[in-house]
């Protein structure tokens, strides 16, 4: 049997989320590989194999997904969100590229799927209506010092930011660290969202602005957007525009 290899994303929470093409996939696999909790989130079905493994082990997640395809297996590996952002669809093609040749005659897709980022937006409105950048502000596979220059270019340039990977029992000062460096640029009344659990039941939201951006709200559940000089609130919504008048 010729094995493939098809890699897709949950969604950020609610069944009713995960498109119709990951379903599909899932149920067509021999094996699922991917992050426990993501894992978690995909019902079990007969006859199916699971490979859970830890969140920090990407590459080793792939080369073994990789293996169990060029074995003949169907094999699936699970993000959560859409699973090319900041996800396993990249660690794949890494490991693809210096790996082995045969590997990459194999059959690959990657399945679209809903990020955090936009679940986030559509809670509050349509705060990504104008042009927006996403940054992960984790430095477990890049240098911080990257991450501030990216803020400030994004800063400078006046994009509505998505801020993944916020804060974690392990990095507890970057997201005060991002509000700083955006503060030298930003205004003070910048609207600034706290969404926690986007997509899901226990949705929370806080509104609040750059100056009063308190960074210990936020979790690893949580997606942080922070507004351009022409986002605004209306009520309990907040929108950017996408003319400039």
């Amino acid at each position: 049997m010729t094995g493939s290899l098809v890699v897709i994303g949950t969604g950020p929470g609610r069944a009713e989320l995960m498109t119709p093409a990951t379903a599909a996939a899932i149920a067509r696999a021999t094996d699922l590989v991917g992050y426990g909790p993501y894992l978690a989130r995909v019902p079990s079905q007969p006859g199916q194999c699971r490979h859970a493994s830890d969140n920090r082990v990407e590459l080793d997640r792939a080369r073994h997904a990789l293996s169990l395809a060029a074995a003949g297996r169907q094999v699936v590996v699970v993000s959560g969100g859409d699973p090319g952002v900041f996800a396993m669809a990249a660690a794949v093609f890494e490991a693809v590229e210096d790996g082995e040749p045969a590997w990459q005659d194999l059959d690959i897709r990657v399945e679209p799927g809903v990020t955090a980022m936009l679940a986030a937006a559509a809670e509050v409105g349509a705060p990504l209506g104008g042009d927006f950048c996403a940054i992960s502000l984790s430095d477990n596979l890049k240098a911080w010092s990257t991450v501030e220059r990216r803020l400030a270019a994004a800063a400078e340039a006046d994009f509505v930011i998505a801020l993944y990977n916020p804060a974690s029992r392990a990095r507890p000062h970057q997201l005060g660290r991002a509000f700083e460096r955006l503060r030298v640029v930003k205004a003070a009344a910048t609207p600034v969202l706290f969404v926690r659990a986007a997509g899901t039941p226990e949705v929370t939201v806080l509104a609040t602005t750059l100056a009063e951006a308190d960074p210990a709200r936020a979790d690893m559940r949580t997606l942080v957007i922070v507004g351009a000089s022409r986002t605004r609130r209306i009520g309990r919504w907040v929108y950017t525009p996408r003319s400039e008048r």
